[in-house]
């Protein structure tokens, strides 16, 4: 009876169905209703009848399949159709990942691609979750792509040259979803490789933005978009005034040359006898000028948020924009050095792109005036030549600090200039120049780092250690040339440091630690993507090679000798709190300290260092500077998380700055002291073979995940 039901309706050209276990999947009937009821318990039946073959010669896969596969209560279609299904538009009767009907009937393999949703989530979000994983990736992958080199490496021989090492074998894996800021207005900012935010954020365990590291010190945009007028600023005493000028050429004065002493003293009177003629560009420059040196005076001088009005000098500062003539207007040398000043208070109030822009136009400014060039006009008096000189080397010596600390291309190629260096004046003392030139040197050596270690796409892991060699070379060289004057004065000996010593000295270690800085997170990522079987063995000595132990040990012993400057200048009050410097160096030095605690075993001498380090940072953001704040959370966060806080024995600092000046305790001086310290080698020369395993050295290559020139953005 059943099977003469069955054809009498496939008489009457019912919709045939495929045969199936336990449903239909044709176009109609599977449409149950839009069918009568006599149509679907045809198509049934038929379903049933027509797959007892199927049964009964395949009882025993058909029970094992049934016992993995969850009964079909309702006839309808797979959320997700398998490959097979799809490719041929039929409609897919399956529950994921189990085979479908048709794919096991027909004997095919059921294959499910994972099919994309469109999510709705803001783009915030969406960078965030990127660089978590590409986070996590990079640390699952570390070994296994360590090992796949090695195997590359046996295979061709590891006497080979190093120039044949397959570029694409050391491709950088940039997403460069970390490059990227959202500020106030919901602008995306790019933050370069070479800055100290950047290396931080790649170890970050949180989902934290790092929104505040474009978040200026002083919210309140006003003062920007309204002018202050030209109105009389309330201006300090004459005794007051010159306070001021000293403070701020303490700190800024001795190693950028943008206003002499007789200089300030003669435009301070024209100063003080009145308000500028708005029509002269000159006079206007000369009041701004003098308002910024009062602005820079009250920052270092006063040294900590006191005011709701911003930090220290800024009411200065935003008088001083009022007298600031148009960009487009004519060049001059002092323009230059106004500008410049502007450029430098922009970026200790946290307000980065503006500094670049306005540092940038500065250093144009000095091109086209021709001060890269020595000046062939032989009726030039020797002042007017070193003054020029002065002046480009201090806009060229900020303009490379700042690039280079933010991640940005430089402006210009050193081949593109052809100076002399600062040369003592006349009557004038030799450390003045000694201190300018040292600086200046320093500054050239950072921008080499910034372009070829950070910037420039290496084409081998040999090309890296090459780069490396060299300027770890130069800054030995640096260091052995120095002015006997300055070697013995040192500031990290213990006695009360003179403020360019420990300006010139932070500088100096912060490149060694920029240099090292990529092999040290190269290091770390090996850590965190491997289970050590061995907690206590120096990894240090164990697994890396010669060359790159030889560079790590010299940045650690930079970053104690950084931590130990800065925590001496902390107790005579010298450490500004506001200074852009100071803080960027500081950062800098405790973040390599915390790497090195996190990628290598415990040992006292690296986790006082970064205890020191981390207390003048605590001492900063208690002053008030919040972007410092920030950047201890961040570093206490990546330690908290990744290294115990608790190792056998530690040693506490407290880096505070002490008002009183009182010498520091007898526990202190002796835990501090570098002398109970390993050697600090970095004074002493930098000759090596550099013939490491080139695969490890393009490992490191790969970790610093850079190529600036690179345009990875898709719209």
């Amino acid at each position: 009876m059943v099977g003469d039901a069955a054809n009498d309706l496939n008489a009457d050209k019912a919709p045939q169905c495929p045969k199936g276990q336990f449903a239909c999947t044709s176009n109609i009937c599977g449409e149950s209703n839009s069918r009568d009821s006599v149509t679907s318990l045809a198509c049934l039946l038929r379903s049933w009848a027509s797959s007892a073959n199927l049964y009964n010669m395949d009882i025993q896969a058909s029970n094992s399949v049934s016992s993995r596969h969850p009964p079909l209560d309702v006839l309808r279609r797979s959320a997700k159709a398998c490959n097979r299904c799809r490719k041929r538009r039929t409609k897919c009767i399956a529950n994921p990942p189990y085979p479908c009907m048709t794919c096991r009937e027909a004997g095919h393999s059921c294959v499910y691609s994972e099919s994309e949703k469109r999510v709705m989530v803001p783009e915030s979000y969406l960078l965030e979750l990127q660089a978590q994983a590409r986070r996590g990736g990079t640390a699952r992958e570390g070994r296994s792509a360590r090992e796949g080199k090695e195997r590359r490496e046996g295979a061709e021989g590891r006497d080979g040259d190093f120039a044949e090492i397959s570029h694409q074998a050391i491709e950088l894996g940039f997403t460069g979803s970390d490059n990227w800021v959202i500020g106030n207005s919901g602008q995306f900012h790019f933050m370069g490789n070479s800055s100290s935010t950047y290396i931080a954020n790649r170890l970050n365990p949180t989902a934290d933005t790092l929104d505040w590291h474009k978040y200026p010190h002083y919210q309140d945009t006003s003062w920007i978009r309204h002018s202050s007028g030209h109105g009389i600023p309330p201006l300090p005493p004459i005794d007051i005034a010159h306070r001021l000028y000293r403070a701020q050429h303490a700190y800024i004065g001795t190693i950028f040359s943008f206003l002499s002493d007789s200089q300030f003293h003669q435009r301070l009177e024209r100063v003080y006898e009145g308000l500028p003629d708005p029509n002269n560009r000159d006079e206007c420059l000369v009041y701004c000028q003098i308002l910024l040196v009062f602005a820079f005076g009250q920052m270092y001088s006063i040294n900590q948020w006191v005011d709701k009005e911003g930090p220290p000098g800024f009411s200065y500062f935003k008088y001083a924009l009022a007298f600031l003539p148009n960009v487009y207007e004519d060049g001059s040398i002092l323009f230059i050095e106004v500008l410049s000043y502007v450029a430098y208070f922009m970026q200790t109030i946290n307000r980065r792109d503006a500094a670049y822009l306005l540092i940038g136009i500065a250093l144009r400014m000095a091109i086209s005036l021709g001060l890269h060039q020595e000046i062939s006009d032989q009726n030039i008096d020797n002042d007017t030549r070193e003054h020029r000189r002065r002046v480009w080397w201090s806009t060229y010596s900020m303009e490379r600090l700042l690039c280079v600390t933010s991640g940005h291309p430089i402006s210009i190629q050193d081949e593109d200039i052809d100076l002399l260096l600062p040369t003592p004046k006349a009557q004038e003392d030799n450390h003045i120049a000694s201190i300018l030139a040292s600086y200046t040197e320093l500054s050239r050596t950072q921008g080499i780092i910034g372009e070829k270690i950070y910037r420039k796409k290496q084409k081998s892991g040999s090309d890296l250690s090459a780069c490396v060699q060299n300027i770890m070379k130069r800054l030995s060289d640096w260091f052995e040339h120095l002015p006997e004057a300055m070697k013995s004065n040192a500031p990290d000996l213990g006695e009360r440091p003179s403020r360019e010593m420990v300006s010139t000295y932070l500088h100096y270690y912060h490149c060694i630690n920029m240099t090292a800085r990529p092999i040290l997170l190269y290091a770390v990522q090996r850590k965190l993507a491997s289970n050590s079987q061995q907690p206590n063995t120096d990894r240090r000595e164990q697994d890396l090679s010669t060359d790159i132990v030889h560079v790590i040990d010299r940045a650690v012993s930079a970053a104690r000798s950084s931590a130990l400057i800065l925590h001496n200048a902390a107790r005579y009050n010298l450490v500004a709190t506001y200074g852009f410097i100071d803080g960027e160096q500081a950062f800098s030095a405790a973040l390599l300290l915390v790497m090195v605690n996190i990628a290598f075993p415990y040992k006292e001498t690296d986790a006082s260092a970064m205890n020191m380090a981390l207390g003048v940072l605590q001492g900063m953001a208690e002053r008030g500077n919040g972007y410092i704040k920030a950047c201890h959370s961040l570093l206490s966060k990546i330690r908290s998380t990744i290294k115990p806080l608790d190792p056998p024995g530690p040693v506490n600092f407290n880096a505070q700055a002490e008002m009183s000046g009182e010498p520091p305790s007898a526990a202190v001086n002796q835990a501090a002291n570098p002398n109970s310290w390993p050697p600090n080698n970095q004074h002493g020369s930098f000759s090596m073979d550099f013939e490491g395993d080139p695969a490890v050295w393009a490992e490191v290559l790969e970790s610093i995940d850079i190529d600036m020139d690179r345009q990875w953005i898709e719209g």
